[in-house]
């Protein structure tokens, strides 16, 4: 009989290798940005820094994009205002919405961000080969799609 843990050596299934791929490039992401000054973030913070736009995003817009629910992602919009990363502002469009927008601070974890995931891709692009590369992501995020969907809007099923 093979194990668990062979199979997911051997054979693993989606989930194992969504989590190694997850978790692999969110330590090369914040190992890099730690040597760059943003010591204080951890993974987690990932939730709303990677949805965060340069003129703010809605709270409520954070969770849908990110998967989390509200509360945790209020959770981490306190910690990162803390932190000096982000700001609440009113939203010109509603009044009664916030805007959660990035301070300067923000603005140089965002740039420094994008650049090191930049890095990272073409690292892989250029291992498997361009066509190669946008071919795996395009069917990458199809399976990603399709999980999402099959979940239903709110993510319950």
């Amino acid at each position: 009989m093979v194990t668990r843990a062979e199979r997911n050596a051997t054979d693993p299934d989606l989930g194992v290798l969504a989590g190694r791929l997850l978790f692999a490039v969110q330590r090369e992401l914040f190992r890099t940005l730690a040597e760059q000054g943003f010591d204080d973030l951890t993974h987690r913070h990932g939730a709303v820094l990677a949805y965060l736009d340069a003129e703010g995003v809605r709270a409520t817009e954070l969770s849908r994009l990110s998967g989390q629910h509200k509360q945790i992602i209020g959770t981490l919009i306190d910690e990162l205002e803390v932190l000096g990363y982000v700001e609440r502002r009113p939203d010109p469009s509603d009044r009664r919405a916030k805007l959660v927008c990035p301070t300067e601070r923000g603005l140089a974890q965002m740039t420094a961000a994008d650049s090191i995931m930049a890095a990272i891709q073409r690292r892989h692009s250029d291992r498997l080969g361009e066509r190669a590369y946008r071919q795996f992501k395009r069917r990458l995020i199809d399976v990603t799609e399709h999980q999402r969907q099959h979940l239903g809007p709110d993510g319950d099923g």
